[in-house]
Parts: structure tokens; sequence; C-alpha cells
């Protein structure tokens, strides 16, 4: 078992190195959007998880998810060499590629986010010209001075009003 903090500065490198080389080394068309997100490495420091998300050609696009994973697929192996290269260490982790779920999630959220700040308007529109239920005032008001003296006679009992 390798120190956490050095698992976490190899999948830092392995991401930099990934990212490098499919933007300078590797010449398929299908890795121009794509993008490294992050790494993660196992703790024994023999397996690389990759995570990366791909881009439309343009806003309106579609981005080409299955041509992504089946370019870096293609690519696993000059791009593990090159972290093999990149990195010194003893054994070179094999690659993984996973694509990242965070734009999607991200998007989901900002709806759902979206339509409470909706349901809140709503309510708020709803709430405007309203009025409470039951009596204007619902708390006790003071009893006046006589008042409290027949309860405190009744509380006494019959002895003390003799």
């Amino acid at each position: 078992m390798a120190d956490p903090a050095r698992a976490r500065k190899l999948a830092k490198r392995i991401s930099q190195i990934v990212a490098s080389a499919i933007e300078h080394e590797v010449k398929d068309p299908r890795l121009n959007y794509v993008t490294i997100t992050d790494a993660k490495v196992t703790a024994d420091l023999h397996d690389a998880t990759v995570y990366y998300t791909v881009l439309g050609e343009s806003l309106n696009a579609a981005p080409d998810f299955p041509g992504a994973a089946a370019a870096l697929e293609s690519a696993r192996g000059v791009l593990r060499s090159k972290v093999g290269q990149g990195t010194g260490v003893r054994f070179t982790p094999t690659l993984t590629f996973v694509a990242d779920t965070i734009p999607e999630d991200a998007q989901r959220i900002e709806d759902l986010l979206e339509k409470a700040r909706q349901a809140d308007a709503e309510v708020a529109r709803r709430a405007t010209g309203a009025q409470h239920a039951g009596e204007p005032d619902p708390y006790r008001v003071p009893r006046e001075e006589n008042e409290e003296s027949d309860e405190a006679d009744e509380l006494a009992g019959p002895e003390s009003r003799a």
C-alpha cells in the first residue's frame, strides 16, 4: 500500500500527462473536444481511472461520446507509455477511461433549482393579500386586576374568605 498523498500526486500527474498527450501528441480528430477532468489511482498504484468529458463542436452540437471512447481505447497503449515516461514509477498503472457525469449532474441540479425557484415564486404570489386563519391576535391578553383577585380567592379555599 502506498501513501494516500503519493497516490493523489500520481493521479494528478497522470491527468496532466494524459491531457497533454491528447492535446499535442495523439493525432486522432475524435479527441479534439475531449477534456480530462480527473484521475484516481488505486492504493497499490497499479490501476488508474481517468475521467473525461466531451464537448460538442458548437453550443448546439451534441458531443460524440462513443467516438471519444473509441479513440481513447485505441490510444490507451500510447497514453500508458507516455504516463510511464512522465512519472518514472516502477510499475506504470493501467489506464481505464470513464466518461465524467459532472456536467449532466450539474445540469440536473440547475433544473431542480429552477423548479424550486418557480415553486417559491408561486407560494409568494399566493401569499400576497392572504390573511391568517383564526383571531387577529392569537395570544392571551393580560387579565385585569379584579379577575386575578377572584381567581386567587378560589385557589385559597373557604377558610380565607371568612
